[in-house]
């Protein structure tokens, strides 16, 4: 019955259907579809498309011409031997002062020698460094200057109470062996590190000292740090700022660490020497680093608008007219984040806080009348828009986006010199930091592209200035590494995991189970996928010749996203 009843309504509906006097021609409306699609493809993503190739080489070549111009720079530094003990006075700190003593009378030498030591603070910010507290204040403690000349001040923002304790107690273990230390805390937590570098100098003691020496709890310097580095500020007044070498004591864990001692190599040796020897300009590291303290005062101290409150303070020290020098030769030892998670937190804080400061000064920094025209010109295009914009703009931009799209548009064609040419000059010049590890430069740059992903998203935030442009993670030391490789100098790597600012670490209180989709890094994968799909269409269509960088590339992004990089975290 149903089924009859079924069988006439679809009769009707087909009798219906027929009698009206309007036919879809189906082939016609795809027809339709498909020249609006050419159509618009012609006259907006082709144009569009040819607007980035034009963009992304302009900005290739501005980052040769900075390479080229650094290599240099650097060559002339090393051909002349113009280290910055012969283009600045330097003399050991209290032997002016002996030698013009009476020969005869030794202790009157020794008293006035003794006497020439300036005051200097050594601050040591830190944040529940569980692991390392003992390390970096054991290094600073043991500097040699003389005890009554030196002030040793811990800035303890630590919300972990049991490790607040443990670095009060190392404090008072080292006032007890005579050493001026001094412990600091403050009821809050305002400007994170910028905010307690600022609340440390408003103490008293710190007003006899005319120089700050600054380290990470994860540093540790060698005890001639200071005789090697203050006569530069004792001895030319118009310096404000020496800036030291790190030296990375876990860069053999991984090949995460691997790859960040390969950056950061060149980033010191060239771009750091480089800025030095032609403009007495750098980006502060933020660590391992003297200033005079009459310089950050003239500068309006340290400021907690931006997320890279060192390189906010340099410049606008810069723009006052003070001097920065860098001393390769003198190195200081660090960690390397050796967990992907721990790592892209640092490259979004490192990238999204230079952009942001960028669109905070930029206009400042044309409008300054106490620096020359072409120091102006070398802040705000070489350093800021180069270095911190173009630089990880277009390696996203140009070869994981550019490069897989033009494979699916044949009018689209890139100069063999724009692919190949020019890009090989800028890896080698920039592999060249490094040399025991040049067999692995094909990987780094593979995993540098990967990176780009998350360096031009940090950019775009500090930019618009949108959500995550003030988020500051902190990378908490472990000291895993010093239990699985001795070093007879105390100097062994640690892990780090990453930890909100905002979030109190207590160790070891419950056990949270990751969740299975939390493992992995969907945007990687996803452009990791797009881009071998692009390979594909060019081994089978397009054939220009991109599929073995687009598959490589792909799979880079693919391990990465399936996070098969750097060590398991804890």
């Amino acid at each position: 019955m149903s089924s009859s009843g079924g069988g006439g309504v679809a009769e009707e509906v087909a009798r219906l259907w027929g009698e009206l006097p309007v036919r879809v021609d189906w082939a016609a409306v795809a027809a339709q579809w498909a020249a609006a699609a050419a159509a618009a493809r012609a006259a907006v993503v082709v144009p569009a498309v040819r607007a980035l190739v034009a963009v992304s080489l302009a900005m290739t070549v501005m980052i040769l011409a900075e390479k080229l111009f650094v290599a240099a720079v650097c060559l002339a530094v090393r051909a002349f031997r113009l280290r910055p003990d012969r283009r600045y006075k330097w003399l050991p700190i209290g032997a002016a002062a002996a030698a013009a003593s009476s020969e005869d009378d030794e202790e009157s030498g020794l008293v006035a020698a003794a006497a020439a030591f300036p005051m200097v603070l050594v601050q040591i910010p830190m944040f529940n460094e569980r692991e390392v507290y003992k390390l970096s204040i054991g290094a600073a403690c043991s500097l040699d200057w003389p005890s009554d000349r030196v002030v040793i001040q811990v800035l303890d923002d630590s919300t972990d109470l049991v490790v607040k304790d443990l670095v009060e107690k190392e404090c008072q273990k080292w006032q007890g062996k005579g050493v001026n230390i001094k412990y600091e805390v403050r009821g809050n937590r305002k400007g994170y590190k910028a905010g307690a570098l600022k609340e440390g100098l408003k103490h008293d003691y710190v007003k006899e000292c005319e120089y700050i020496a600054m380290f990470d709890a994860d540093f540790q310097p060698e005890s001639d740090f200071l005789l090697r580095t203050v006569p530069f500020l004792v001895h030319n007044s118009e310096i404000a700022l020496v800036q030291t070498r790190w030296k990375f004591v876990n860069a053999n864990e991984c090949l995460l660490t691997r790859f960040q001692e390969m950056s950061l190599d060149y980033h010191f040796k060239y771009e750091q020497e480089a800025g030095s020897s032609v403009y007495s300009f750098f980006g502060f590291n933020g660590t391992a680093g003297v200033w005079r303290i009459a310089a950050i005062d003239d500068a309006g101290g340290w400021k907690d608008r931006t997320t890279v409150e060192d390189m906010d303070l340099a410049v606008r020290a810069t723009l006052q007219g003070w001097k920065f020098v860098y001393v390769g030769d003198v190195k200081v030892k660090s960690e390397l984040p050796s967990t992907f998670k721990a790592y892209r937190f640092q490259q979004h804080r490192w990238s999204c806080g230079p952009a942001n400061l960028f669109k905070k000064m930029m206009v400042e920094i044309l409008e300054n009348k106490k620096v020359s025209f072409w120091n102006k010109i070398h802040l705000w295009y070489d350093f800021f828009f180069v270095g911190k914009i173009a630089a990880h703009t277009v390696t996203f931009i140009y070869y994981c986006f550019v490069i897989p799209v033009s494979v699916w548009l044949p009018e689209i064609e890139i100069p063999l010199w724009g692919v190949v040419y020019v890009p090989t000059v800028i890896t080698l010049c920039k592999a060249v930091g490094t040399p025991s590890s040049f067999h692995l430069v094909i990987l780094w740059v593979l995993f540098e592209n990967v990176m780009s992903l998350h360096r031009i998203k940090a950019a775009v935030t500090g930019i618009l200035e949108a959500g995550r442009v003030n988020e500051w993670v902190v990378t908490e030391k472990l000291g895993d590494a010093n239990k699985t490789k001795p070093d007879t100098n105390g100097s062994d790597a640690v892990k780090v995991i990453d930890v909100e600012l905002t979030t109190p670490l207590i160790p070891k209180l419950k056990k949270r189970r990751t969740k299975f989709w939390d493992k992995y890094h969907y945007s990687e994968i996803f452009v990791g996928i797009c881009i071998i799909l692009s390979g594909f269409y060019d081994v089978l269509y397009a054939k220009k010749g991109y599929y073995i960088f687009l598959f490589i590339q792909g799979l880079a992004f693919l391990i990465v996203g399936f996070d098969y990089i750097g060590v398991c975290p804890p």
